[in-house]
């Protein structure tokens, strides 16, 4: 019987296609090399990281065993399996602290809140708790906002939409955030955000130290610690930084202590006052076991900082892009601003408050998709205590950390359906037009057990303030021939910033 033409280029067809896509797949897998283990393969396709995991991960079932070279003890076990997340932050919290090695390689946050475990730990939670809930606190920070909203943000927007000129809305958001959160923080406004950008020596050492600690991630130990002792190579920017941030934050604390000694700034205690004038006037109530000098003062307000500055802005940034690139997200958020705004105040310049925002679900559901895709910390890493077996059936110990790909979870179909990689917002709202609950070892970007972020809704507020005002009084679009692709860092920045033009809706 004679097989009809075509049979046989129909077989050679389907065996090319299945050895290109094995060798697509083996490609995606890091080589294991002898003795080097996989780290040559993660050193050669750094640069894009973060789809590197998710492209690993999606092929190997959610859960990567990295192979570090022999005889540094760089094996990693890579994960999203949410029952592996929920075991690890909240089940087996205990066997699973930040541990000796992250302190390492985070040594410039000092022992504050997001370097420190067991009784420690829990005496910064307890204070920084104490401190967001303060109800002058809350006061300070919504008349704040408000304010440099007002007298920072609208000013600069009205500046390049009156000039025409380009604008990187990442470097605008960073100087937001910074000045923010130093105010929170400190009570002081650096005046980074301005029409004339100008340079900020504390921002950009916060910046080459987060570099830093990236590379200290996938750079063996004893690799940068060499450099750190011979003071090259991006461990001498470190250096260099650390200085920057011990000058600076000591200036505040001094200047702080000054001005409350003078009774500067107690005047403004009915309508709230910052974090550090609270814990110093307050001392007793936020008072430990532990020893609150002028040390323990500059890691809580690092740690805070860094917090404000770095994770609200990268949630801003690829809030605006996504969308800007979505036309008919961006026409249901301008309808439901509108629907918000008495008619009197339609058609008019205004500055939104946390009160107003509140009732803004769908932008509130743009922000939860934007962080999930986009989450502002991409990577966390544990280290077991000891031996455990995860709920995947994968065996770790002490001698290996274990990493999350947040990056890589919020795009995981096992995870969020066949439509994880689409930018879909009403995934987020219920039929009676409510916020959905996702679980937080689903959705990680907020942290999850004992560990969950508590300024959440201080985030939420602020950001949704920020995109309440920008959309009602502006329109946003990108300059041609931009890319926006991820940078490689600790924060999940855009490597090449976002640059759109403005122009202002009303005159």
């Amino acid at each position: 019987m004679m097989l009809p033409f075509g049979f046989f280029e129909l077989i050679l067809a389907a065996i090319c296609y299945t050895s290109l896509s094995l060798f697509r797949q083996r490609q995606a897998i890091l080589y294991d090399w002898p003795l080097l283990g996989m780290l040559p393969s993660l050193a050669r396709g750094v640069g894009r990281i973060h789809e590197r995991c998710e492209v690993i991960l999606r092929l190997t079932g959610g859960t990567f065993l990295f192979k570090g070279p022999w005889f540094v003890h760089m094996d990693m076990l890579a994960t999203v399996d949410p029952s592996d997340v929920h075991h690890i932050m909240s089940s087996e919290f205990l066997n699973f602290p930040k541990g000796d090695e992250f302190r390492e390689i985070f040594e410039v946050l000092g022992d504050g809140i997001f370097n420190s475990d067991h009784d420690l730990w829990r005496s910064h939670r307890k204070i920084t708790n104490a401190l967001i809930n303060n109800q002058r606190f809350l006061q300070f920070l919504a008349r704040m906002n408000v304010q440099k909203l007002a007298n920072g943000l609208i000013p600069v927007l009205n500046h390049v939409a009156t000039k025409g000129l380009d604008v990187d809305m990442q470097d605008v958001f960073q100087r937001l955030t910074f000045d923010t959160s130093c105010m929170f923080v400190t009570g002081y406004d650096p005046g980074c955000l301005s029409i004339e950008f100008k340079d900020v020596p504390f921002a950009r050492a916060l910046d080459e130290a987060e570099e830093t600690i990236f590379a200290r991630h996938v750079v063996p130990k004893a690799v940068w610690k060499l450099q750190r002792w011979l003071g090259v190579g991006k461990e001498k920017k470190m250096k260099h930084a650390s200085e920057t941030l011990d000058h600076v934050i000591g200036e505040l604390i001094r200047r702080k202590r000054k001005d409350l000694s003078d009774g500067v700034g107690l005047e403004d205690d009915a309508t709230g006052v910052d974090m550090l004038t609270s814990l110093i006037i307050d001392q007793q109530s936020y008072s430990d076991e532990f020893k609150q000098d002028d040390k323990f003062l500059r890691d809580i307000i690092l740690n805070l900082m860094i917090a404000g500055r770095d994770t609200t802005s990268s949630g801003l940034t690829w809030f605006l892009w996504l969308v800007v690139t979505h036309p008919s997200v961006e026409k249901k958020i301008r309808d439901e601003i509108n629907a918000l705004i008495p008619e009197s105040g339609l058609g008019k310049l205004r500055v939104f408050e946390a009160e107003e925002t509140n009732k803004l679900v769908y932008l509130h559901a743009v922000f939860c998709e934007a962080l999930r895709l986009y989450p502002p910390v991409p990577f966390q890493h544990k280290a077991p205590i000891k031996p455990d077996v995860l709920p995947s059936g994968h065996r770790v110990d002490p001698n290996m950390k274990i990493m999350f790909s947040l990056y890589a979870m919020g795009r995981m179909e096992t995870i969020w359906g066949e439509d994880s990689c689409e930018f879909k917002p009403e995934r987020w709202i219920t039929d009676k037009n409510m916020i959905r609950h996702e679980p937080s070892y689903k959705f990680l970007s907020f942290n999850a057990g004992p560990r969950t972020c508590i300024g959440r809704q201080v985030a939420f507020t602020q950001m949704k303030a920020v995109g309440a005002t920008i959309f009602h009084n502006y329109n946003f679009e990108m300059v041609k021939g931009h890319v926006v692709e991820p940078n490689v860092s600790i924060i999940l920045y855009m490597k090449h910033g976002l640059k759109v033009k403005v122009t202002p809706k009303w005159t």
